[in-house]
């Protein structure tokens, strides 16, 4: 019964990730889009934040392991009716051809005082686009001219697991208690994460509109970086091989310091924009398949490293990090040379950038006629 429970709360959270992005990312101003989609990464970290003193709480309750999973009936409540209200987007109301729908439904979002000719004509103009290609979604995405949004589909959801924060965050218990941690301390300890999350994640809302993306995505990186290979050193000159021995006070304190650098880090960047671009990039004729692939590889990724990790630390122990620390190279230099600025972009003018970049521009359509109206 637990096995099929958990596998139903998959296929929900599933759906969730799926058109959440995509949702806020059309119905968001472009000069606030950012903001806005960084929500629904806070919203997970209190989430997160909710279940780790949640776990805490149930801890020393007989019973309590019934009660940290009852409680997550809760919050998939609040989704289900909330959804009840929420209107259709306006580019999936035109691309139903109801255009007078689309329109009210624009001018609900962008306010009564709002002229929403330019962008409504710029969303029409999209969606013919799209429907003058009489292939599937999923067969567009394969085509030349969307080979960059099939390399960010895949890319950006994989290297976001590839950070190590998702181990982290499911084995901090295991890893605190593995530098001398008591039991209660490793889950104050995992609380004490979610709490930096939380607060990394909201600054990322104030900065990510203001900075770009980049900037964050290469900050955050070299953060992330650097407390790996730290906490790798002190793991590997401090542990006991045979781990019988507790690592002293004072460096188990400054591993957990590290972590939560790393974690703000993680916070302020991947974890916000690993939702944020993949919401904004897709044009409309392929948005729904390459979300969907990107929330694929992005589970499919935690689920082998879920899978996977206690063996990776208990075989290569402090080296673990130094692998998660080689990715995180590998992903910086990737996103400073092939992942063009989209800050301030309407949706429908996304393409352009690609034609502008130095190496996709090879592969974008230049047939494509789209002017840019940053906001």
């Amino acid at each position: 019964m637990l096995i099929i429970g958990r596998m139903l709360l998959g296929f929900g959270v599933g759906f969730t990730y799926q058109a959440t992005p995509v949702y806020i990312a059309e119905t968001s101003p472009a000069r606030f889009r950012g903001a806005f989609i960084v929500l629904f990464q806070l919203f997970n970290g209190i989430g997160v934040l909710m279940a780790n003193f949640a776990n805490v709480g149930a801890n020393h309750i007989r019973w309590g392991w019934r009660l940290s999973l009852g409680l997550a009936a809760a919050p998939a409540l609040v989704v289900f009716l909330g959804a009840l209200f929420n209107p259709d987007t306006p580019s999936s109301l035109v691309q139903r051809g109801r255009l007078e729908e689309a329109r009210a439904a624009l001018q609900r979002i962008r306010g009564s005082d709002v002229d929403v000719k330019t962008e409504m004509h710029e969303i029409i103009q999209a969606v013919e686009h799209a429907q003058k290609n009489e292939d599937g979604a999923f067969r567009r995405l394969l085509k030349r001219e969307y080979r960059p949004h099939l390399v960010m589909a895949v890319a950006i959801p994989a290297f976001m697991q590839l950070t190590g924060v998702i181990i982290v965050a499911f084995f901090s218990p295991l890893l605190f208690r593995t530098v001398g941690f008591g039991s209660d301390g490793a889950l104050i300890g995992a609380v004490l994460l979610g709490s930096v999350n939380l607060g990394s994640t909201i600054v990322s809302s104030f900065t990510v509109d203001y900075y770009g993306r980049k900037v964050l995505f290469m900050a955050g990186g070299i953060l992330m970086i650097v407390t790996q290979v730290a906490v790798a050193w002190i793991m590997g000159t401090q542990v006991n091989p045979n781990g019988d021995i507790p690592m002293s006070k004072g460096y188990a304190q400054i591993v957990l310091v590290l972590v939560c650098i790393y974690t703000a880090g993680y916070g302020s960047s991947w974890g916000p924009l690993s939702w944020i671009v993949p919401g904004e990039i897709f044009p409309v004729e392929i948005r729904s398949a390459a979300q969907g692939l990107s929330i694929a590889v992005s589970l499919g990724c935690t689920f082998i490293q879920t899978q996977t990790f206690l063996v990776m630390l208990c075989t290569l122990k402090y080296a673990t990090f130094l692998y998660y620390a080689g990715w995180m190279i590998v992903m910086t230099v990737f996103v400073a040379v092939f992942l063009p600025e989209t800050k301030g972009i309407p949706l429908e003018s996304m393409s352009a950038v690609w034609m502008k970049h130095w190496y996709w521009r090879r592969f974008v359509s230049d047939g494509k006629v789209i002017v840019i109206h940053p906001v």
